[in-house]
């Protein structure tokens, strides 16, 4: 009898990719959604980075014509804005997405639908804000947006309505975020993870999430103010009207302040995860740390307006603030000892993440000294809007939270991805981004001293500025050969890297207990937590052997996984309608209503969070 021969179907490409694309945009596993997050980041990092090579590129000599003095002033919000806004915060968003589920023993976030509202809210922001360039003319303020000049009559293009409603809405994306993370580790950890036992940075992350519902609010109202003022004719911040330009300076800063804290913080937990790893040693000054932490927390919304020395504030007004600013270094150099304390004496392996992590301490050190001396008023009086102010900045941002971000890049990767980055490139990526980070941002600090002003397009010859501006642009394009070399090691080792294993850096926190990358359901089985390390007890043959641990593996079907959603993804695209509505045509803003609606009842059909 003849037989014949099928080909057997295959799903097209086309199916595969979309698929792919319908599963991540309605995923609502925190593992995932944390990917999402660093990748989007890292996206708008590419456009950060762009900009800031074009500003450096600007001033590279004196009176240079690169590009126009309107389109620099647009490019430098951009800048600022992308990076705070759309890059730091988010990303530290992302790791904390990820791994503070795994590091408490959780499944997944406590409002798995509300986390992947938050990942949409924030993309469609940053989109929102980046159209600016698209409608008219981006927003030409400064990420800081002093008023009155961002009003209509001094920024009459649409560009200041994209930052104000931009911000708006990735703000909503921080605040929902921020509850999840509040609920999440303080109700979902696992038996005998008490908050003693918790992992440093699942500590700096709730006390972040806490900072960003404070502080939050005050930009929210600050910028609905400035949107009125732009839109209705009222007059918040117009003295012709009975106003004041420092009640936007006074809310701005209220949040403004305690922003760098929200983004340093989740870089000094990342740090504290890494260090003792790599120094074979345990965190030296557990509860130092933590309550250094708490305090930060507290005392960052005492010091705001120590960004306002300059406006005239009655004498014990600015002394106060000035005293609170070097109050707040105390619990800052408490964390410095605590590293340090950590690696003396310690079995130090210097592979990739101990070396960025090692660069964050000492660069983070810099940037607080500087802080010290802005803190003092005369001092202040004499260096504000210099650039030695973005020398202490950067170094406090780059060299602090970007450095810490890339270690964890490094450190985390064989967790997510299952293998190892390369670490000779690696080893390049940091010495470059090192000594081009030093490149560019020191010699600010003798241009600032100098008496270059920043914000400006262009200078004249003769100045003394010309040789410095030249060293810190050369320093920049090396950051940004560090940062190609860093994404060729990403992509070649996600394809090619070595295969990691479970616990490749002999870690002692439970994120390590599992696969990698994990599973859905995160854990089958978890070791007993009895101290802060209960992978080491594990190890040491303390508690339970790995065989033991094994032996009670939780059997899948008691796990309970919640399923895909589109909703977010709707709702999220029904908030930014309205927000573009309100600076094009309220069609715009009917359809987003609609659109929010239909989000929110099938939101509510779908049963969950």
């Amino acid at each position: 009898m003849a037989t014949r021969t099928e080909p057997i179907a295959r799903p097209s490409t086309l199916a595969t990719w979309w698929d792919t694309i319908v599963e991540w945009a309605t995923t609502v596993d925190h593992k995932k959604i944390g990917i999402l997050y660093i990748l989007a980041s890292m996206g708008f990092f590419l456009f950060g980075g762009i900009e800031a090579l074009m500003i450096r590129t600007q001033l590279a000599g004196p009176e240079l014509r690169f590009i126009h003095p309107q389109l620099y002033n647009e490019v430098l919000t951009m800048h600022g804005t992308t990076m705070v806004f759309l890059v730091v915060m988010p990303i530290l968003t992302g790791f904390g997405n990820y791994f503070i589920p795994l590091m408490i023993g959780a499944r997944d976030m406590a409002f798995p639908r509300l986390n992947m509202l938050g990942f949409w809210l924030f993309v469609f922001g940053g989109i929102l804000l980046y159209l600016s360039f698209l409608s008219g003319g981006a927003p030409d303020g400064g990420w800081f947006a002093y008023a009155p000049l961002t009003d209509d009559t001094f920024s009459p293009t649409h560009g200041m309505d994209f930052w104000i409603l931009g911000l708006t809405v990735t703000g909503i994306a921080s605040i929902t975020g921020s509850i999840n993370f509040v609920v999440t580790i303080l109700n979902m950890r696992a038996p005998g993870m008490t908050l003693n036992r918790m992992p440093l940075f699942v500590w700096t992350t709730l006390v972040t999430a806490f900072l960003i519902l404070f502080a939050f609010p005050s930009l929210t109202v600050a910028t609905i103010f400035l949107f009125f003022d732009r839109n209705f004719g009222t007059g918040f911040y117009s003295p012709e009207m009975g106003g004041t330009p420092l009640l936007w300076q006074h809310l701005f800063w209220f949040f403004g302040h305690p922003e760098v804290y929200i983004m340093i913080l989740p870089a000094f937990g990342l740090i504290s995860e890494m260090i003792p790893v790599f120094s074979r040693k345990p965190i030296f000054g557990y509860a130092a740390v933590v309550y250094a932490s708490v305090a930060i927390g507290f005392i960052g919304f005492t010091v705001w307006a120590h960004h306002m020395f300059a406006v005239g504030m009655p004498p014990v007004v600015t002394a106060s603030f000035g005293a609170a600013s070097m109050i707040i270094a105390v619990p800052t150099a408490i964390k410095i000892f605590n590293w340090v304390g950590t690696m003396w004496g310690g079995s130090l392996r210097l592979r990739t993440p101990m070396l960025f992590a090692i660069s964050f301490v000492a660069m983070f050190l810099i940037g607080g000294l500087t802080g010290i001396f802005l803190a003092t008023v005369p001092v202040d009086w004499q260096l504000t809007d210099s650039y030695f102010v973005v020398a202490h900045f950067h170094y406090v941002l780059f060299g602090g939270a970007f450095m810490s971000i890339l270690g964890a890049a490094y450190y985390w990767f064989p967790k997510m991805t299952g293998r190892m980055m390369d670490e000779r490139l690696g080893f390049w990526n940091w010495l470059l981004i090192f000594v081009g980070f030093n490149l560019t941002f020191f010699p600010m600090h003798i241009l600032g001293l100098d008496g270059m002003p920043r914000r400006i397009a262009t200078y004249g010859a003769g100045l003394g500025w010309d040789f410095w501006n030249f060293v810190s642009t050369v320093g920049a394009f090396m950051i940004g050969v560090g940062m190609i070399i860093f994404f060729i090691n990403f992509f070649h080792s996600l394809r090619n890297g070595p295969e990691a294993g479970d616990n490749p850096w002999e870690g002692w926190t439970l994120e390590w207990a599992t696969a990698s990358p994990p599973p859905a359901h995160n854990f089958d089985g978890l070791p007993p937590i009895t101290s802060r390390r209960p992978l080491w007890d594990v190890k040491l043959n303390r508690v339970l052997t790995p065989e033991e641990v094994k032996a009670r593996l939780v059997k899948d079907e008691h796990i309970h996984l919640p399923p895909p959603s589109v909703w977010p993804l709707v709702v999220g695209l029904g908030v930014v309608l309205i927000a573009a509505g309100m600076i094009y045509t309220y069609v715009i803003t009917v359809l987003g209503v609609v659109t929010w609606v239909i989000g929110v009842l099938g939101w509510i059909q779908q049963k969950g969070y």
